[in-house]
């Protein structure tokens, strides 16, 4: 089991929902590496029960090029497949499968060039990088990266292999998740004006959300090389009360910040922390208990790096085809960024197909991502 295909058949057997334990999968890339003469690093998560990995083959006192990827995939219940998420099918060109896109097919071609590493002089070391729990909002790696230096050593490029078309993305948004508690009174609803209904508190705080977005949109700063140019707030949960005829005394309203890494999310924050307590505020002279709590769920950063920079050259050397561009979804690039290691995004399949039933990437997808790494790998040999 050496070709890209072969393995990327494997590793869509193994189900890896982000819901579930990784460790089956961190196992097989733990064998496959260790038994072709790599350095494994295991790093594990406070429960035990997922795992990350650091990988390398080569001099260790070199800084080298690092390969990176998620091991979780998104859920499949609740789609409508045609197909087994978690066998690999080919029809035609494509090859179906959860995680073929996202982002299992790069982490093929990564244990495809490390076999073809196996068997090359390398005069700088092949690293790669296996994370957990990118899928629900970058968790794994905060937790591998202070382990880099001391296990594999800082690399020159990491390049994050999320799903671009072989383009190079330069960077791609941060992201705020945050909840607001709002708290009211309850009382029957035969004398609900005697009451502070939280519903009604939550959607005067959505309402102010509303307009700090249209705000944004107007005034914020911007970043043209993005379809929506500006940071966005977004609601995608509320949940509040308990029975029709009672008055809710709590409504929960969670939302998200996006914002292009050249911009700071903490005046956003900011505006939103003054506008929960004037919301709170109109009501307190009635109902001395009203009040919004917001507390932030999970944060990830923005990624932005510089056309012109020595990463950027040197990536053009290995996808010598490939267009500049930026993506709109979040990976791990800006924490590799934030730790000091220069960072680009580019791999095999669209993000159009990934998270949708069905999911599939093009062979020819997965043949651009195998030559860029042949090209890695002569790189290193120089």
């Amino acid at each position: 089991m050496t070709t890209t295909q072969e393995i990327l058949d494997r590793l869509i057997s193994l189900p890896t929902v982000s819901a579930d334990s990784n460790l089956a999968v961190i196992g097989f890339i733990e064998d496959f590496l260790s038994s072709r003469g790599f350095e494994t690093h295991r790093i594990l998560d406070e429960t035990g029960t997922k795992a990350g990995l650091f990988a390398r083959l080569g001099p260790a006192d070199r800084p080298g090029v690092m390969l990176s990827g998620h091991t979780d995939v998104v859920p499949v219940a609740g789609q409508a497949w045609t197909k087994d998420p978690f066998r690999l099918t080919r029809d035609g060109s494509r090859l179906y499968g959860r995680g073929t896109t996202d982002v299992k097919g790069f982490l093929a071609c990564m244990l495809s060039a490390a076999d073809r590493a196996t068997q090359m002089s390398l005069a700088q070391p092949l690293k790669l990088a296996f994370s957990w729990d990118e899928e629900v909002g970058c968790i794994g790696i905060p937790q591998m990266l202070p382990k880099l230096e001391s296990c594999i050593g800082k690399p020159s490029l990491c390049i994050v292999g999320e799903p671009t078309c072989m383009q190079i993305a330069l960077g791609h948004k941060g992201k705020v998740a945050l909840r607001a508690t709002c708290h009211g009174t309850n009382g029957h609803s035969a004398m609900a004006p005697d009451y502070l209904n939280a519903i009604h508190l939550a959607v005067d705080f959505i309402d102010k959300l509303r307009a700090i977005q249209s705000d944004l949109a107007v005034a914020g700063g911007r970043d043209a090389d993005y379809g929506i140019p500006y940071a966005t707030v977004h609601v995608g949960k509320i949940a509040g009360g308990t029975a029709l005829n009672i008055v809710p005394e709590r409504a929960v309203v969670d939302f998200e910040i996006r914002y292009p890494a050249t911009q700071s999310a903490e005046a956003i924050r900011a505006t939103i922390a003054a506008a929960a307590s004037a919301v709170a505020a109109t009501w307190r002279g009635a109902f001395p208990g009203a009040r919004i709590e917001v507390e932030t769920l999970n944060a990830y950063p923005g990624l932005s790096a510089s056309p012109d920079g020595p990463e950027v050259s040197l990536m053009k050397r290995f996808v010598p085809e490939a267009g500049l561009t930026k993506v709109s979804f979040g990976t791990e690039g800006g924490y590799y960024a934030g730790a000091g290691v220069p960072t680009l995004v580019c791999g095999p399949g669209s993000m159009d197909q990934g998270h949708k039933p069905d999911e599939f990437i093009e062979t020819s997808q997965l043949a651009a991502c195998d030559a860029m790494c042949d090209r890695i790998l002569q790189h290193l040999t120089e």
